[in-house]
């Protein structure tokens, strides 16, 4: 069975243990370090999961936290998302819609209704 892997981002827990619990108080810290981040970045560094991290900016927070890598990122591996079976209601053939051609009664016998 195939695997994803994926990870955690712990920044929060870490800050939260230093007794840092508004974002920007991470702005100054990491500029002392030679990081320059908006406020808006930090809030979304310690929100979110980031894509990327600079290498730069990931020793600036060890340094802050006094904490490792692998403290902040933890690596996770989850079983692979199982495919749908082709009987799901996603493959089976669309109904198709019903004709009725002009000038025929409901029946289908051909015959026009009379006018009073």
């Amino acid at each position: 069975m195939a695997r994803t892997r994926g990870y955690r981002w712990h920044l929060r827990r870490l800050m939260a243990g230093k007794d840092m619990y508004a974002t920007t108080q991470l702005v100054p810290l990491l500029a002392e370090r030679g990081v320059r981040l908006s406020r808006e970045q930090v809030y979304r560094l310690v929100t979110g999961v980031p894509e990327r991290l600079s290498l730069a900016t990931l020793a600036a927070l060890c340094d802050i936290l006094g904490c490792q890598p692998g403290d902040l990122v933890e690596i996770v591996t989850a079983p692979a998302p199982a495919r749908p079976s082709p009987a799901s209601p996603a493959h089976l053939p669309r109904p198709v819609r019903a004709r009725v051609a002009p000038g025929r009664d409901a029946d289908g016998s051909g015959a026009l209704p009379r006018r009073p």
